[in-house]
Formats: structure tokens, sequence, C-alpha cells
């Protein structure tokens, strides 16, 4: 079919309509509930790798990934042949928790990625189609095991969208769990950032746990993300994942890492975990393992296994078609090395984003780990303040102060002791600007215009996300970056052109004096 011929085969002008009309549709019938759709208006039709091809015949780079499902892109060659090699076996497609010989080397091939510690003494439960029931199967596992109730979970977490899920994830409305500071360098809860903040973060949890007055009882378990993906790409630093595990492990609490998003390669290493060398007690995955077809498990080590028959189960967990998939997609990234060419590739492109900080005031941040990229826009107008200083203007303006010179003294003070906020390299920097979620927006536009399809994410949806598959090849990554930059600088020069409110001309920054 050519590019320009519709779904039926009609011609550009009748592709727009069938186009527009299927958009129309959805809009009629589909719940207010609905969000990927409202941002990105596109009909897909076909794809092939980092590719998707629209009724109305626009191509586009894919950095979406299915929200990082595709860690082989759309319709692989090996994916598409494990998946007809069931079909034409005759094979049975659902058999709740059956043995097969298709689920028997999914198991195989998933046993061998997993980090040793796991892999020697694990146990698999295979769950409902979505990572967040895995993420409620663990909870109740922990539970289970340790006889206790509380969970421990992170500010800006996301683990699902089921009811216990959602009470571990950050924009919890009731809270059902103690949450803790996760370490972030740009917006450090502390004030801090880098190692410093890290080091107050792993405090603050440790005097949380130890504390016989925090309100806090022994939890049943731990869960985190050891990068953060919806809360705005936010890698957790290796030594602070490491002090998790020891405050864990030394008081008997069960750690759940959440490799939903992260695993199989992302991040580059197979697991994100394994960056710092960690093994934690149970590991919930979902997304990549499916091959792009619906699958999620949880993994866990072999004395959590207390179960009773039938206390977590689900009629659709044994999808055959996606354990196929699934685990041609986990041979194909072991075999090819794909997590080592997605930290390589991954922390050049980052080298090459970061060079949009230098030209544009209202790029504030780039940061990931190998191709979990997020790029985060805020207010070039903003007043850059640390988090001393800005606690010292909530006072103020909450009348704390004793009076509007001594507040203004105090402020002035915080300014000149903590105007600067240390970077990784220990270098000052200043502290951030407010999050600008409408240039986000923007830019997200201005890259679909461009056929380019990237995520938005972040505490206030102010960062851009890339999640393009491993396959990528290094000219569709150059392509990538060019669509980007142009894209922002685009939004920079005129924003009000985007449908944002314009800023600063040119939106580059001031030179240095």
């Amino acid at each position: 079919m050519a590019v320009t011929e519709s779904v039926t085969g009609g011609t550009f002008g009748g592709a727009h309509a069938a186009h527009e009309g299927i958009l129309r549709r959805q809009s009629a019938r589909e719940s207010r509930a609905r969000t990927y759709a409202r941002a990105l208006p596109i009909v897909p039709v076909r794809a092939r790798g980092l590719t998707i091809e629209g009724a109305d015949g626009r191509r586009y780079l894919d950095c979406l990934s299915g929200a990082g499902t595709l860690a082989l892109g759309h319709n692989h060659p090996v994916v598409l042949e494990a998946i007809r090699k069931v079909l034409d076996s005759g094979a049975p497609l659902a058999v709740l928790d059956l043995a097969t010989p298709v689920k028997d080397a999914f198991t195989t091939e998933l046993f061998r990625t997993l980090p040793p510690g796991l892999a020697d003494r694990g146990r698999v439960q295979f769950c409902g189609p979505a990572g967040t029931d895995a993420v409620e199967a663990a909870f109740k596992l922990v539970r289970a095991a340790t006889g206790r109730t509380g969970i421990l979970a992170f500010t800006g977490a996301y683990h699902g969208m089921t009811t216990g899920a959602l009470a571990a994830s950050g924009g919890a409305g009731e809270v059902r769990v103690a949450r803790l500071p996760y370490p972030q360098d740009y917006r450090c809860p502390f004030g801090v950032g880098g190692l410093g903040g890290a080091e107050l973060a792993a405090r603050w949890t440790e005097t949380v746990l130890d504390d016989p007055k925090s309100g806090v009882p022994l939890p049943a378990g731990m869960i985190l993300e050891p990068v953060q993906g919806e809360g705005g790409v936010i890698p957790a630093p290796d030594a602070w994942l490491r002090r998790m595990r020891r405050l864990t492990a030394d008081r008997s609490i069960p750690l759940i890492a959440d490799e939903i998003q992260t695993g199989v390669g992302r991040t580059g290493a197979f697991w994100a975990v394994e960056h710092s060398g960690v093994t934690p007690d149970v590991m919930v995955l979902s997304k990549a393992i499916g091959g792009s077809l619906p699958l999620a498990v949880v993994v866990y080590r072999d004395d959590l296994d207390v179960w009773e028959p039938g206390a977590h189960a689900g009629t659709f967990r044994g999808n055959q078609l996606a354990m196929a998939a699934g685990a041609a997609t986990l041979a194909h990234v072991r075999e090819n090395a794909l997590a080592e060419r997605a930290g390589l590739l991954g922390a050049h492109m980052l080298s090459q984003l970061r060079r949009l900080q230098d030209d544009f005031a209202c790029v504030g941040d780039v940061r990931g780990r190998g191709l979990m990229i997020g790029v985060e826009l805020v207010d070039p107008e903003g007043e850059a303040l640390t988090g001393a200083a800005e606690r010292a203007r909530e006072a103020s303006e909450a009348g704390e102060a004793t009076g509007e010179a001594e507040a203004q003294a105090a402020g002035a003070a915080v300014r000149t002791r903590g105007g600067a906020v240390s970077g990784r390299d220990g270098e000052p920097r200043s502290g951030p600007r407010p999050a600008a979620p409408e240039l986000a927006a923007a830019v997200q536009r201005a890259c679909l215009e461009r056929g380019l399809i990237v995520e938005l994410g972040g505490r206030h949806a102010g960062v851009v996300r890339l999640l393009p598959p491993l396959t990528i090849t290094d000219e569709q990554a150059a392509a990538v970056l060019d669509r980007l930059a142009d894209a922002v600088a685009a939004v920079a020069r005129d924003p009000a052109a985007h449908g944002a409110r314009p800023r600063r001309p040119g939106g580059r920054k001031e030179p240095a004096d």
C-alpha cells in the first residue's frame, strides 16, 4: 500500500478524511480518562522498528515505544516469528497457570537474565497482564511473608493505577503508606543536591525506621524504582540504592524493585538494579518482558513463598503469545548485548542534549540512564531558588517572619549562603527554576509536527521523555536529536505560536559576565 493511500486504499484526501473520522469517533465513544490520544492525535496503521505510519500517510519516529514496552521496536522479526510459531502449532492460547512448553521456555530465559542472587533461589508468580497487578501481588506477598501490613514508598513514585499501587505512588490522594524522600539532584527536597542530598534522604529513611516515635511501624516491605520514570526520569544514585538495601536487609524488610519500565536493558544493564550491584528480595516486571504483548510477573526469593494456593490469581496469566514474544525478546536483548549498547548510545544522546542547556534558558536539566532520557523545561523568567531560600520565602509570605525588613534580610542571607547547589561533580550551580508544563507540552506538539513522538512526565508534567527502542540506529538517534533540538528552539523563539505564554525574545540564556 502506498504512503498516500488510506487504510481502505483511497487517495491522500480520503486517507485524511478516514484519519479525522476515526479520531472523531474515538472522542465521541471513549472515556474522558484517555490520555495519550489527547496529546498525540494520530491513528497508527503500520509500524516497524522506530517508525509509525498514520492513517493520514504521515510517518513518525516513535520515542514513546508503548511507554517503554517495545524493547525491540514495532513488529521486530524475532517477535513476529515467535508469535507465528505458536499460532501455527495449534497450541492453546490461554491456559490459566497450567504448564506448557512455551511457558517453560519463557521462564527459563527469564531466570537466565536475573541477578544471580535472585535467579539461584527465585520463584515466579504470573499475574494479570499489567504491571499494576504485579505490584499488588508483591504487596500481598510481603505482607503474607512478614505478617506486617505497612509499605514504604517514595515521593515521585509511580507503581500503577489499581488501588494498592496508586496508594504507593507519588500522586496518592489518601496516604496509606509511609512516604520517604527520593534523592534527586536538580530538585533536591533538601536544597542540597548531589551526593549530599542523597545522604540526607538516606538518613531520613533510617531515622523513620529506627525512631520509635516516628509513627511508622516496621513495614512489610519497601518498594522503589531504580529510575523514576513518570516521576521525571530521575536515576537513583547507586550508593543510595545500596544504602536502602542495607537498611532493609538489617531490619528484615523485603526490598521490592519496580523494574516494570527500567527492565530488559533500557538503562544500560539488563535490570537497572545491576548498576548498583543490589539484589532485591522481590522484582516486579512487565512491559518489555511480554515482547509488546500483555504480561506481568513477580520474581522473589523462595523463603518468601508462603502463599496458599490461589492467594493470587488471574484469568489471563497464561497468555501464551506474550510468553513466546517475551522469551524471544529477552533472548535477543541478551544475545545481542543490547543493554550495553543502550548504555553507550544513551550516554551519547545525553551529552548531545545537554548542549540545549547551554543554548536555551527554558531547558533546566537533562538527565537519564541508558535509553531512558528526560529533558526538563522550566520558566526562564522564574526565580531560581534553593530549597532553603524557597522555605524562607514561604515563611515570609505566611507571616512567620517578624516583619517585612527582617524577612527580606533573612531571604538575602539564605540566598548568600545557599544560592548555589552542588552538582554531581561538586561544582556550584544555581537552584532550579519553576517547572514549565506549558512549554513542555508545546515542545511535545512541536516534536509531533516534525514527525517525532515523545512523552511528558515529571512532577508537573514538565519533562519531555525519550524511550526509544533498544534497536535504534545511530542514524535514527541523530534524527531524533535533530528534531527535538529544532522543536525546543522553535518553542524558545516563539512560545505563543506553539500554544505557550510568550517568554524572553529568542529564549536564549544571557551571556555570562
